[in-house]
């Protein structure tokens, strides 16, 4: 099928062509249709296949076929929500790009820069609101926005505002609309927490779900590298030199180590930024600029990236540490493989980290196949240690039969998995991404 038998109007195909797409993915096959007959959708589909596409479209299609004459300012009719403040941007510059020959004005808040210019803009009217919830929430206070006009509420990467601690702004969001809307919300994975906020928002909705919850794109390629903890840094220099990688997406699980690696990186000639919540929003939106460019080849990040990084054809994405959280691994890799493009995932992994292993295989339901690197295989006499958060909740700690030695030695990637203290990891970054 083409964009054209969707049903979508001259100036949003025209935008999809110079974009230089010619047909629309499975899930904006399934999701725009119901989504321009008026339905609430429940969209469901792994990171890097055009949901973004998939609401934007039909949004724009809806709000051109709805257009009011408004006295005053434009009252905002759609609102499109998200976790941070990079998948914001990325989804205003495609409403942006495919709104780009319709009359509809767009604009994105998020927090990290200054709040007057933004007030601006939405003094004056928009039509479409890209925001994260505590930045929004500050205009709401500062009564720069209303959304008493809204006609369209999407809920980009549900579940990720949901991990980190956005329930009660959303709520609070939730309660300052009409209940007469139509709602969209997508999610990478769901839970019984999204289901339960789907049931309190959506009304008979369209279930469109393009690929098996909490799958990984079939073109990405993974691998476990099997390392000590201690040879990590040494090993990723090696691969990056030894195949000349030059764009490389690596992930660490706290923003200290970030900073750490990125400055070692840079010791071993290779050119890193890093990115992460800590950093101003002029650093990250400079890290990530370089980084597409090629000025820069390796970025650094932390999970406040996974979702929210749209780079084309990024080759290669690098677990220097796995995450706390299983279903962030997916996230994290998923910034590869986009788009019909193929990807490589690899995973730098130590003997404290298998119980993380563990959780990430039983959620795919496949193993990660291993590959020793010549000269930097794991010594089999280290024991599993706690892993340190950087402070955050309670330390990982091995699984006593995993952490056991066997014969004197600690056996090679083997034991059981342990969710201790993991739940108390998911939230933490909500409160600082919000604005």
């Amino acid at each position: 099928m083409s964009f054209e038998s969707l049903g979508l109007r001259a100036e949003l195909l025209r935008a999809v062509s110079e974009k230089g797409y010619t047909a629309p993915t499975p899930i904006q096959l399934q999701a725009i249709p119901p989504i321009l007959e008026g339905r609430d959708i429940m969209g469901g589909a792994q990171t890097g296949t055009g949901k973004t596409a998939g609401f934007t479209l039909p949004l724009l299609e809806r709000l051109m076929g709805s257009t009011k004459q408004e006295s005053g300012r434009r009252p905002i009719r759609a609102l499109v929500l998200t976790p941070t403040r990079e998948l914001a941007a990325q989804v205003a510059e495609s409403v942006q790009t495919y709104g780009r020959y319709l009359p509809l004005k767009s604009t994105v808040v998020f927090g990290g820069v200054s709040i007057n210019p933004q007030k601006m803009k939405l003094i004056k009217g928009v039509d479409i609101l890209v925001a994260t919830p505590g930045r929004l929430l500050d205009h709401v206070g500062q009564n720069s926005v209303n959304l008493s006009k809204v006609e369209i509420l999407v809920l980009d990467e549900a579940d990720r505002m949901l991990d980190m601690g956005f329930i009660r702004d959303i709520r609070k969001v939730l309660a300052l609309l009409p209940k007469q809307k139509q709602t969209l919300l997508f999610s990478a994975t769901f839970s019984d927490e999204i289901k339960q906020l789907a049931n309190d928002l959506l009304r008979s909705p369209a279930l469109v779900e393009v690929a098996q919850r909490n799958t990984t794109a079939e073109r990405i390629t993974q691998v476990v590298h099997p390392v000590d903890n201690k040879r990590k840094r040494e090993l990723l220099s090696h691969l990056i030199g030894s195949n000349n990688w030059k764009q490389v997406l690596v992930f660490t699980r706290t923003k200290h180590g970030a900073n750490r690696l990125s400055e070692q990186l840079s010791t071993d000639g290779i050119t890193a930024a890093a990115i992460h919540g800590n950093k101003s929003q002029g650093a990250r939106t400079k890290a990530l600029a370089d980084f597409k460019s090629g000025k820069v080849r390796v970025l650094v990040a932390t999970d406040i990236a996974a979702r929210g990084l749209d780079i084309n054809q990024l080759p290669h994405v690098v677990n220097y540490e796995l995450p706390n959280v299983a279903e962030d691994y997916v996230h994290r890799i998923g910034r590869t493989g986009r788009a019909g493009n193929e990807g490589e995932a690899m995973s730098l992994v130590c003997v404290d980290e298998l119980a993380l292993l563990r959780d990430i295989e039983r959620l795919l339901k496949r193993e990660i196949p291993k590959v020793v690197i010549e000269g930097y295989q794991p010594d089999p006499s280290i024991k599993a240690e706690p892993i340190n958060r950087g402070g955050r909740g309670r330390q990982q700690q091995p699984s006593r039969k995993s952490a056991s030695p066997r014969n004197g030695q600690r056996p090679a990637f083997k034991g059981r998995s342990n969710n201790q203290g993991r739940s108390q990891n998911r939230g933490r970054q909500g409160s600082q991404e919000a604005r």
